[in-house]
């Protein structure tokens, strides 16, 4: 049966390049309404568009897994459609330590059978959550829209989110349509971790006392940020590649204060990041914004990875402690 979402799926990737034909998807199947559902979206439309797919199913080894991966297993032998599995063995049950063990495991699964696309069923739900944690978190405006519709994970492999523009509401009832058996995970109803607090409290209170469609706005927020904070990367990557020494530790101040506050934020966050591998917070960033400004022989130590940043006449220079 052809239903609304599955001519939205088609037409937005008609629309996109998100996934091209005779590619070969590796599908990222937890057992719950998102990824089922993506499933069947994707497993329906593979004759139309001469994709290879196969699913993958990362076990955490939890108690709460117990279960779950014979489950999709089952559901990848119905349908017919290849299975992989990963489980980890005694991994942290912390939500960093799952994704980033997830991500890896995928791209193992990948590399191994000649994957270039690993699809997830993110949804625009999961993009409002995201805005929201990273929001709560301190984030700028590249954080608030770091959930995208597509980024490459490895030279050769990318990592794609084809349901952006669908609610977890609309996933469930796609389930509940085709009788599809969801795997209830009990990880995602323990409010100890800030996502799952952020899904049952926060967003259900701002529904409720706020905006009904909080979910659409904010996931249409992100995409606004998103495009706006790749369009202001590029442009500081090219203000960088004008103002920065041919040795990598010195930036041109004269130049720097040709350019808005905004721009001056994003070079001196990129070429941080260039010199060191620690990550940069916002003191950090704006105590050598400072800098673009100050008199000779200002400085700065606060900098990342024991550096400190000096003032000498129309430069700003990088020295190691």
């Amino acid at each position: 049966m052809w239903t609304q979402l599955h001519a939205r799926l088609h037409q937005t990737l008609k629309d996109s390049d998100l996934l091209p034909k005779k590619k070969h998807l590796l599908i990222a199947v937890s057992g719950g309404q998102d990824s089922l559902c993506l499933l069947k979206l994707l497993n329906d439309l593979q004759s139309k568009w001469s994709w290879q797919i196969a699913i993958a199913h990362c076990d955490h080894g939890w108690s709460s897994d117990i279960g779950m991966a014979d489950h999709v297993e089952e559901l990848a032998k119905n349908w017919g459609v290849p299975f992989y599995l990963k489980v980890a063995i005694m991994m942290e049950e912390t939500e960093a330590a799952a994704r980033e063990w997830r991500y890896q495991s995928l791209i193992e699964i990948a590399q191994e059978n000649e994957f270039t696309e690993i699809v997830t069923g993110h949804t625009l739900s999961d993009r409002a959550e995201t805005l929201l944690y990273n929001l709560i978190r301190g984030s700028g405006t590249t954080g608030l829209g770091a959930l995208t519709w597509k980024r490459p994970l490895t030279s050769n492999i990318n990592l794609v989110r084809p349901l952006l523009n669908v609610s977890r509401a609309e996933t469930l009832a796609f389930c509940q349509q085709f009788k599809i058996p969801i795997w209830e995970d009990a990880v995602n109803a323990n409010i100890d971790y800030a996502r799952n607090r952020i899904r049952q409290q926060l967003l259900p209170y701002l529904k409720n006392y706020f905006n009904p469609n909080i979910e659409r706005n904010l996931s249409q927020t992100a995409e606004i940020l998103k495009a706006e904070s790749d369009y202001l990367e590029r442009e500081a990557k090219t203000v960088l590649d004008r103002v920065i020494s041919p040795d990598k530790t010195q930036l041109n101040r004269l130049i720097l204060r040709t350019i808005p506050l905004a721009l001056q934020r994003r070079v001196i966050r990129q070429f941080l990041q260039q010199i060191s591998s620690r990550k940069p917070d916002f003191e950090q960033i704006e105590a050598m914004v400072n800098l673009i400004d100050a008199p000779r022989r200002s400085r700065t130590s606060s900098l990342p990875g024991n550096i400190i940043a000096e003032v000498q006449e129309e430069w700003i220079i990088i020295r190691q402690l």
